[in-house]
């Protein structure tokens, strides 16, 4: 399969236009990265993805992926803007500069706390599912394989557990089919919404999340999160 490889935050995602993928075609080929950016369909400044995990499943959404499809054609046409559609939900990237992309991500929806197998949390949906525990990260190789798979979520869900530090949110995500990985865009909205809307009071200023492999900044606007952050191509497939 001809591929690109493209990593945002260690977040490292292929793009390929050899599909429409399967399951098996993409068990075969993710080599170790987060999943496959799978080209539907492209014009000028627009382009309609299928977002894969390595296991074979489906993502409905992913904030660094859809900022890696962006810069992806972006670098292919010089668009100043991208739209990039994934399922019914579109993401509006505008490039900033060589690395750094501002996206829309539209709206974002944020549950009560409530209580999982023990563990409080705050679901949020950012186009994909999030489960947002207020906590020690260092728990996420307990609690995230926990609440992932549990029934209160039957497909399954995105874990994030953070904590206030360093002027922003200190943060460790586990991704529904993949593991724990360094950096997610969408994780990082989860994130922002959960600790401005349910564990605190929105202050009007941009959050930043500090992932492991970098960190996102994230603003909400008329109820839409804006995230920004970078995506570069790292070597060809």
């Amino acid at each position: 399969m001809r591929s690109s490889r493209w990593q945002a935050h260690g977040n490292t995602y292929l793009v390929t236009e050899e599909g429409p993928l399967d399951p098996e075609d993409v068990r075969a080929n993710a080599g170790g990265s987060d999943g496959i950016l799978d080209v539907r369909a492209t014009g000028d400044d627009w382009l309609e993805i299928a977002i894969w995990n390595p296991d074979g499943s489906r993502a409905e959404m992913s904030g660094n992926g859809t900022r890696i499809a962006a810069r992806w054609l972006a670098a292919r046409t010089g668009a100043a803007t991208v739209t990039v559609r994934v399922g019914p939900r579109e993401v509006y990237a505008r490039m900033i500069d060589d690395v750094l992309v501002e996206q829309d991500m539209g709206e974002v929806v944020v549950g009560k706390p409530e209580q999982v197998a023990g563990v409080t949390l705050v679901t949020v949906d950012v186009g994909n599912p999030h489960a947002v525990v207020d906590g020690d990260p260092r728990e996420l190789e307990r609690i995230g394989p926990l609440l992932e798979v549990h029934e209160r979520f039957p497909n399954r869900t995105n874990v994030q557990i953070g904590r206030r530090a360093g002027g922003g949110i200190e943060a460790r995500v586990w991704e529904r089919g993949v593991g724990e990985t360094a950096s997610s865009g969408s994780s990082a909205v989860a994130v922002a919404a959960a600790f401005s809307f349910a564990y605190g009071r929105p202050s009007g200023e941009p959050t930043v999340v500090h992932f492991p492999g970098g960190d996102l900044v994230v603003r909400f606007e008329a109820g839409r999160a804006l995230l920004t952050g970078p995506a570069a191509r790292v070597e060809a497939g």
